[in-house]
């Protein structure tokens, strides 16, 4: 049985049947059981829902950006002086703090450096990191992000913090959650969302933005003309483009995902609530966490999925954070319903890209007529790197290192040891023995 997704985004997910068993009340006490026993926070799984509905309206959410455009006024680019007069109107006064970043441990419990950035102390003290003072960029998004805060939640008296590292949440509650799933913690991560997005519909008003994406192709660069940093970029890409098949990963080592969009259904590299054993080394997110030295970079990729092969193109930017951590962002589109819609059969196009790739060991040049193809669908959606991606090889990825399409595979071969498999070759064993007894009686 298969959801009926109606056309949106997201991944495919499953269908909810028996439906009685997926009733409101059931799901009330199986959830704080299922978090309980996985030791899954109540944080973590707002998150995962928040990303879902994301997903699921591939990041178009209207009301925010009207609230936006009547801030800011749609202007492109806006400047540091432009949003402290926005602020003094609401009546909130700046102060500066100084505080070096510190080892902390994120969620998985993997150590790195963090610090505060900012934060609004109800009823009108907002304090800024001095750092910020250098790095306007990331001060022009905290800025944005506590005037949504400002604008949505009319300063209702929540502490909103903005944390600086991997850690995936803002914290706004100042308290860490366990299992225990409260209703205020999945509200203030709801509260986390709209106000992050807001920063960027600010920072990015949707018209004059896609404008700009336009007149430069999709190149990531253009937020050094609006002096803000690559990420609102590449995540209000997928927000403003007219192509929907969007992905957005900002990524750390050893293999923590911060942020994930993935509106086109792209399966996750590996998993953002743990660590994987057998992640897919070949992902261009992969790759460039090995690699410091490497700047930005586009890469062509086939995936198999249970509707056949997917072609993506995405580009990778090295970043720091602003405690200085290293991390990778990348911005991706699924090149298959672009191939499509150009009059080019998409499957066949990408299992032949496939099958080029299986042949060289997993990577290969993209053979002509997949790059004539892939070329004429770029160049229709004007994005750049996706000529760029076709000047190196294309690679074959995976899910994850068990279902390696590689040959060999990247991972050794190792026998499942899940209970259910185990029962079925029981059952087989003993169906086959049966058919020995009655053969045996037979003579």
């Amino acid at each position: 049985i298969r959801p009926d997704k109606s056309g949106r985004g997201g991944i495919a997910g499953i269908a909810l049947e028996p439906g009685f068993l997926f009733s409101q009340e059931i799901l009330q006490i199986a959830i704080p059981e299922m978090l309980a026993q996985t030791g899954t926070s109540g944080r973590q799984l707002a998150h995962l829902l928040i990303r879902a509905h994301q997903e699921h309206h591939r990041n178009h959410f209207p009301d925010i950006e009207r609230a936006a455009e009547e801030v800011g006024g749609k202007q492109l680019p806006i400047h540091v002086d432009d949003m402290l007069a926005i602020i003094r109107k609401t009546g909130v006064k700046i102060k500066w703090f100084s505080r070096a970043p510190k080892e902390v441990k994120d969620e998985a419990g993997v150590k790195s450096l963090g610090t505060v950035r900012s934060f609004f102390d109800p009823p009108g003290t907002l304090y800024l990191n001095e750092t910020l003072k250098k790095q306007t960029g990331r001060l022009k998004y905290d800025l944005a992000l506590h005037i949504g805060h400002f604008t949505l939640h009319n300063k209702d008296g929540l502490k909103s913090v903005l944390l600086a590292g991997r850690s995936q949440s803002n914290n706004s509650s100042g308290r860490q959650t366990g299992s225990d799933l409260d209703a205020q913690d999945i509200l203030n991560a709801w509260r986390d969302f709209e106000c992050s997005f807001f920063a960027g519909a600010l920072l990015c008003p949707k018209v004059p933005f896609r404008q700009l994406l336009d007149r430069n192709s999709y190149e990531v660069s253009v937020h050094k003309q609006l002096d803000v940093s690559p990420s609102v970029v590449m995540r209000r890409m997928t927000a403003v483009s007219p192509y929907p098949h969007w992905h957005y990963f900002d990524a750390y080592a050893p293999g923590t995902l911060k942020a994930v969009y993935r509106g086109n259904g792209i399966p996750l590299p590996w998993g953002n609530m743990r660590q994987v054993e057998d992640p897919c080394q070949h992902w261009s997110v992969f790759r460039m966490l090995a690699d410091s030295q490497r700047g930005a970079s586009a890469q062509i990729s086939v995936l198999d999925t249970r509707d056949g092969p997917r072609i993506y193109c995405c580009e990778s930017v090295p970043d720091r954070d602003m405690a200085d951590n290293p991390h990778v962002l990348c911005a991706g589109i699924d090149l298959n319903p672009a191939l499509d819609a150009a009059g080019s059969p998409a499957r066949e196009i990408a299992q032949e890209l496939k099958d080029a790739c299986a042949q060289g060991g997993g990577d290969s040049a993209v053979p002509a007529n997949v790059r004539r193809a892939i070329l004429s669908a770029g160049r229709i959606l004007n994005i750049a790197w996706v000529e760029r991606g076709l000047a190196n090889p294309a690679r074959l990825i995976c899910s994850r290192g068990s279902m390696c399409p590689r040959i060999p595979t990247c991972y050794p071969a190792v026998e499942s040891a899940d209970t259910l498999t185990v029962m079925e070759r029981m059952q087989q064993e003993i169906k086959g023995d049966g058919k020995r007894g009655r053969r045996g009686l037979a003579r």
